[in-house]
């Protein structure tokens, strides 16, 4: 029973060298002349690589206690020595994509509509009403990210941040079983924390930035369920929309920063709201995932997931950049998702 366990861990340690070279360690920047003590102050707010200080603004870098203007152009010069920033070919890019790695759901109808699972370096949104299986899949996705998939992937952890209380370890045990994989080790792989208010969601992501780096290489998934559920609680009504989206706009940047930078899958759930306006229209649907606009362009696939008959769960591709607009019936068993009976 152990043995795809042991191999899950055995395969990460293999695969420690090539994923070492993905990102460059921000203390390369000692060598043009940054000293330790700057180094470590950006470390503290999650800027871990080289690629992280391309990825942040000078102004937010000004922020940093400590850091002067003087400072932040010395440091965002030698990121740019060390970083090609320029172009490269579409060829050059394409051997760079050969890093993404999908994670499978459970499903291989499902998969096939994801061209193979859930993509690194990219979110991937799941929306739909309640009892629709976002949790369920993202409880499955736990496991199955554990372990080694086809195209050489390894297996990895995964970090889950909850922000509605529905994260369960028995569900974990549940799909292990269906797995044939060891239950402590499943657990002991999957990193979580529950986040109460938008700000600590936030906060949490600088912890994860850190984690992805001090393990480079071995974490693999981030799973938010659900992204958007304290944004709707901390901003209420209109007059807080803006400052709402703003923040927003903030956090799911970071997100498609950190799996940019350290090749991580990132999944998160998303819920529904009616749109009062519909009713006006000819809309078969009138409920619409919330987030609005920020979310939608942030997210690279979105997958919207309706109930069917029973067990049966529909999942259709919303909008993604190369997958066709198809749909996929799966099914939500005691091991978590799989493909439905016919």
């Amino acid at each position: 029973m152990k043995t795809q366990e042991d191999q899950v861990v055995e395969d990460d340690s293999g695969f420690q060298d090539e994923e070492e070279s993905f990102f460059q360690d921000i203390d390369l920047l000692q060598k043009h002349g940054i000293n330790m003590a700057d180094i470590k102050k950006m470390k503290l707010v999650g800027i871990c690589t080289i690629k992280g200080i391309q990825m942040t603004t000078r102004k937010a870098l000004c922020n940093i206690k400590g850091l002067s203007e003087a400072k932040v152009e010395k440091i965002k010069e030698a990121a740019g020595k060390i970083l090609n920033v320029g172009f490269q070919t579409a060829f050059e890019y394409s051997t760079k994509r050969k890093q993404v790695f999908h994670i499978t759901t459970g499903s291989q109808e499902f998969d096939k509509l994801l061209g193979g699972g859930v993509e690194s370096m990219a979110i991937t949104e799941a929306f739909g009403e309640f009892r629709t299986g976002k949790t369920q899949l993202s409880h499955t996705l736990c496991v199955t990210a554990q372990l080694p998939g086809e195209d050489g992937y390894s297996g990895g952890k995964v970090i889950f941040i909850d922000t509605e209380n529905t994260f369960r370890p028995d569900r974990l045990r549940d799909i292990a079983d269906r797995f044939n994989v060891d239950h402590d080790a499943v657990l002991d792989n999957v990193l979580y924390a529950r986040a109460y208010t938008s700000e600590h969601q936030m906060e949490l992501l600088d912890f994860v930035a850190a984690k992805f780096h001090e393990e480079g290489g071995v974490f693999k998934l981030l799973i938010i369920d659900s992204i958007m559920a304290l944004f709707r609680v901390d901003f209420s009504g209109r007059g807080e929309l803006a400052e709402r989206q703003q923040k927003l706009a903030q956090m799911l940047s970071r997100l498609q920063k950190i799996s940019e930078e350290y090749n991580v899958a990132v999944f998160v759930t998303n819920q529904m709201t009616a749109d009062p306006g519909a009713g006006m229209t000819f809309q078969a649907d009138p409920k619409k995932p919330i987030g609005g606009h920020i979310l939608a362009h942030a997210s690279t696939t979105r997958i919207s997931l309706r109930k069917g008959r029973g067990e049966m769960r529909i999942a259709k591709i919303f909008d993604s950049p190369d997958m066709p607009e198809n749909e996929a019936t799966f099914a939500i068993s005691g091991g978590g998702v799989t493909d439905a009976k016919e």
